[in-house]
């Protein structure tokens, strides 16, 4: 009796050698084999398809294709409006972000679905309602033409646009951070002496720069591909206004089938440089990032 009281019996069965809401081993492996499948077929596939047929006549081949004046043209085009687009929406996304996590206003919840807009309207219509507003056929569009602004059809109509699909990615990235952090750090700040702009640089843009920095690349990641929007406002002039992804599709569409995957492969690699970075510096720096999502 004394060893039965020391040695509570042990009891045998299915329950000690595994948890009742463990799935069975079979069960996760083909889970994790369907979606390895499914991002094949779905990813993998099809960009490895890209880059196979921008090389079917040879590595050579495929750089002399890109040596058209009209493709440089639509590389850089890409690029400056990358460089211009993504800096301006990432201070009004950080600016839309800040009034939102650390003020309560009347119209608040406004703005958020503002915010949130370019996610459930088509880039076509966008394109479409900035072609309306700025258009020769507008009033303000004609006042702008008459003082030697042009706006459709030109770069500024392509920037325009491109902020207008990447605008959400930056203040939704940054918003839940500053929820998250609230107000504190930065009302002690001020009761220290801190004036706004030194609390926004040392206290409130330290605690968000992982949320920033993601949001910044997505962003980025988003304008170099963008195609609807760009295609309406652009009037996918060569050499002009014929972005990356606009060229693409006015190559294949002539059946320069070798010139039109070159460039497609770029794009891609654009893309996955982005995503190499993001990796790198999560990477990097994981204890720090680790450190700011505990807190």
């Amino acid at each position: 009796m004394a060893d039965a009281a020391i040695d509570p019996p042990r009891r045998e069965g299915p329950a000690l050698r595994a948890s009742p809401t463990e799935e069975p081993s079979w069960f996760r492996r083909s889970l994790i084999a369907v979606v390895v499948g499914l991002l094949g077929i779905a990813l993998f596939a099809p960009l490895a398809t890209v880059f196979a047929e921008a090389l079917k006549n040879g590595l050579a081949a495929a750089i002399s294709s890109l040596g058209d004046r009209d493709l440089l043209a639509a590389v850089r085009l890409t690029l400056i409006t990358a460089a211009i687009a993504v800096p301006l929406t990432a201070i009004f996304g950080l600016a839309a972000a800040w009034a939102i996590a650390k003020f309560d206003f009347r119209g608040k919840a406004f703005l958020i679905t503002l915010i949130d807009l370019p996610f459930s309207v088509s880039p076509v219509v966008a394109g479409l309602c900035l072609v309306l507003l700025y258009g020769a056929n507008s009033a303000f569009g004609a006042w702008l033409i008459a003082h030697g602004v042009q706006v459709v059809f030109a770069v500024p109509a392509i920037v325009l646009a491109t902020m207008f699909v990447t605008f959400p990615f930056v203040a939704r990235e940054v918003i839940p951070v500053m929820q998250e952090q609230g107000r504190s750090e930065e009302e002690a700040a001020l009761t220290l002496g801190a004036s706004g702009w030194r609390t926004f640089l040392t206290v409130t843009l330290p605690n968000v720069r992982w949320a920033l920095l993601y949001g910044v690349l997505l962003c980025n990641a988003r304008a170099m591909g963008e195609f609807g929007a760009v295609a309406v406002v652009s009037g996918k002039i060569r050499g002009q206004t014929a972005t990356m992804p606009l060229m693409i599709e006015m190559l294949y569409n002539e059946y320069l089938s070798v010139a039109a995957f070159t460039m497609a492969a770029l794009l891609a690699l654009l893309a996955l440089v982005t995503l190499t970075l993001k990796s790198a510096l999560e990477w990097r720096y994981a204890d720090q990032l680790a450190a700011s999502r505990r807190h």
